[in-house]
């Protein structure tokens, strides 16, 4: 088990790794199998992801499995790996910042991702200064737990199609920058974007943005010369595994 004196040092790591222009991938794991897989390949950091899990649990998405769940996952993975992994809280499990926070150190996660998208209320979305709020919160507590947790804010207003297209981008820049300012480390406008959208977000955003690629059509090149900082999957390195799979079993089914 990890000391938390080892694990804010494995948080700073993490953390530094986060340059824009230079972006660290994260390939988005899900259990021991595909996390050595993908350490085992080169990659100096992970994310585990709310759906991949959920799929190789047979649950839904969209907090359908319990708080108490997934950490049991990630410690199964922490304690398999030897390099920071952070993990989708999607919108907190209806668990309080303080409980967020402790349980993701006490599992050996040094950041998550936080979304504005609440499931246990109806998937309604959190007002920006709600989701700021949030934010803070979690900083506090990382905060008076000694390690600098690294906190990846989503928002989903792309993936909801939220408001008019027309002003969408600026309203995602100034949710995300009050989530900057609360203390998130990196920002995440989820979604698949082009590459003028990711240019002008990762311009118009006061620290790193988080961009999502299909790892088996994406370049990976091309998100450096747009100014992004990090780079995960989301569900699609699970997606792209699983359609191979299905045409290695196809030639003998």
């Amino acid at each position: 088990m990890t000391s938390r004196e080892d694990l804010g040092q494995r948080a700073a790591a993490f953390l530094a790794l986060h340059q824009p222009g230079n972006p660290v991938v994260l390939p988005t794991v899900w259990d021991v199998w595909s996390a050595k897989l993908a350490v085992d390949a080169g990659f100096a950091a992970l994310t585990i992801g709310s759906k991949p899990v959920a799929e190789s649990r047979g649950k839904s998405d969209g907090e359908g499995m319990s708080f108490a769940e997934v950490l049991r996952r990630v410690r199964q993975i922490t304690d398999a790996v030897d390099v920071p992994v952070s993990l989708d809280i999607e919108a907190g499990y209806a668990e309080s910042p303080q409980r967020l926070v402790e349980g993701l150190l006490d599992a050996g996660a040094v950041g998550c991702n936080i979304e504005d998208s609440v499931h246990s209320e109806d998937k309604r979305l959190r007002s920006a200064s709600e989701h700021a709020e949030f934010v803070t919160a979690m900083r506090e507590a990382a905060d008076a737990a000694g390690t600098h947790l690294v906190i990846n804010a989503r928002t989903d207003l792309f993936l909801r199609k939220d408001g008019e297209d027309s002003d969408r981008i600026d309203r995602v820049i100034a949710r995300l920058t009050e989530c900057a300012e609360a203390g998130a480390d990196v920002l995440y406008p989820v979604g698949r974007h082009d590459v003028e959208t990711l240019r002008v977000l990762a311009a118009g955003l006061p620290k790193p943005i988080n961009a999502l690629a299909a790892p088996d059509q994406d370049d990976p090149a091309s998100f450096a010369q747009v100014g992004v900082g990090r780079v995960s999957f989301g569900p699609l390195l699970q997606v792209a595994l699983g359609k191979h799979a299905g045409e290695v079993l196809g030639r003998w089914a």
